[in-house]
């Protein structure tokens, strides 16, 4: 029986031939035979895949082997960085500004000159004071010689009673009165004291605050720059009392690294993603509980001999804890997390890729811990989920994380692919032609 297709091809011309020639019944029983016989020899059809039969080559997948070992488990919180200690300069002494005696924003030591205040009123006031106490002491003397005379008189009693204690109380009257005036002259020399104005602490001096020819001191203290102590540098962040009670019970087991005796070590995270070269330690004194949010404010230390640390920084502390045994790092990308639980895609020996349940622990460095629900070997979907379809099988390639050189060995194997995948289709055309 003839195919469908030399039916549906060859009826059209036998119809228009006949009409055409007005053949005899039997020449036409004759051509009609000769031309459905050679209607009939059709073409091969081409199969689902392509030309001959061929399947598309499986799409490439980036994967990571599995392999287990002891990962240290990391705990991060935010926090904030704050100078060590910090004093604001302010004038003691009421006048004007004459100069400024520091560069802003450089280094001072404790005692440095900073500001100086007009002084004459303070050098005129001490210059009373000194003349006030010699006045003082002139007195004293001419009272104390005169209760000396009275000594012998009062004995020969040559003089009443009531004028040698007159002479004794002078004399005591005039030593107080020196008292007196030295007090006086050791304020004037306090207040020209204060028309120097010098650093508190030592550490880095800001931006100025008043200029040359500023009234200050008039009624108040006024604040002239602030000083900040940055080497040590204190970090502080909130966290949860839970959590702090679960890190003071890990700093007593000795889950977490020590950095003495009742301090836990700590790094540094910076807001460009690198770590910070000195270690610091967490300090646990001093806790209290925010009665509102049940919050407590922890703090760490951390030398910054550099001044590469900021105060009003923003970082992250990063708590190294004991090692996790047997357990597998994974990039965040390769795990699904949702409520009903945590997973993973597994590509298998047969090119096939199937979920995984597994369990997640702590984050470290870009990275999830993976407890369980993984053995070594294995080859875990990274990226190219897109390209998954259905139960089609994939081809499996070391995954490269972004900004790293392709491996070697994932080019050649690349290479040596793609004359494999051409060889059905060439195969194909060869049996078409």
């Amino acid at each position: 029986m003839p195919h469908a297709y030399t039916q549906a091809v060859c009826s059209p011309i036998i119809q228009a031939t006949v009409c055409r020639n007005n053949w005899t019944p039997t020449a036409l029983t004759l051509g009609l035979t000769l031309f459905l016989a050679a209607c009939g020899q059709s073409t091969p059809t081409a199969g689902p895949g392509g030309p001959g039969g061929a399947m598309p080559p499986p799409a490439e997948v980036g994967v990571v082997i599995v392999k287990s070992g002891d990962v240290g488990l990391v705990t991060e919180l935010p926090g904030r960085l704050e100078a060590s200690r910090v004093a604001q300069v302010r004038a003691r002494a009421a006048g004007i500004v004459q100069k400024r005696l520091f560069t802003e924003g450089s280094a001072v030591r404790a005692g440095q000159a900073l500001f100086q205040i007009d002084a004459s009123p303070y050098q005129a006031a001490l210059a009373s004071a000194q003349a006030s106490v010699a006045k003082a002491e002139a007195n004293l003397m001419q009272t104390s010689a005169q209760a000396d005379r009275f000594k012998p008189l009062i004995e020969a009693k040559a003089i009443s009673q009531q004028e040698f204690v007159n002479a004794q109380a002078a004399e005591k009257l005039a030593a107080a009165d020196v008292a007196v005036a030295k007090a006086a002259e050791q304020t004037a020399h306090i207040n020209l004291g204060y028309a120097a104005i010098t650093a508190p602490i030592s550490g880095t001096i800001g931006r100025a605050l008043v200029t040359e020819g500023a009234l200050v001191g008039q009624g108040e203290a006024t604040q002239l720059a602030v000083i900040q102590q940055t080497d040590p540098m204190y970090i502080n962040f909130t966290q949860s009392a839970a959590e702090v009670m679960k890190l003071r019970s890990a700093l007593e087991a000795g889950q977490l690294k020590r950095a003495g005796a009742q301090a836990a070590s700590v790094r540094l995270v910076l807001d460009d993603g690198s770590e910070y070269t000195k270690s610091g330690k967490l300090l646990f004194s001093d806790l209290t509980v925010d009665t509102t949010s049940g919050q407590i404010t922890l703090r760490a230390e951390v030398p910054n001999p550099k001044g590469t640390l900021l105060p009003g920084l923003f970082v992250r502390v990063r708590l190294e804890q004991a090692q996790a045994g047997n357990a597998i790092t994974l990039p965040q990308q390769a795990v699904t997390r949702s409520p009903q639980g945590d997973s993973v895609m597994v590509v298998g020996s047969d090119g096939k890729v199937a979920p995984r349940p597994v369990k997640v622990g702590a984050q470290q460095r870009g990275q999830w811990v993976i407890l369980n629900g993984l053995k070594d070997g294995e080859q875990v979907m990274v990226d190219g989920f897109q390209k998954l379809r259905g139960g089609a099988p994939v081809k499996p390639v070391p995954w490269q994380a972004p900004g790293s050189a392709p491996a070697k060995a994932s080019a050649a194997e690349g290479g040596a692919s793609a004359p494999a995948a051409a060889a059905p289709a060439s195969s194909a055309a060869s049996a078409a032609h």
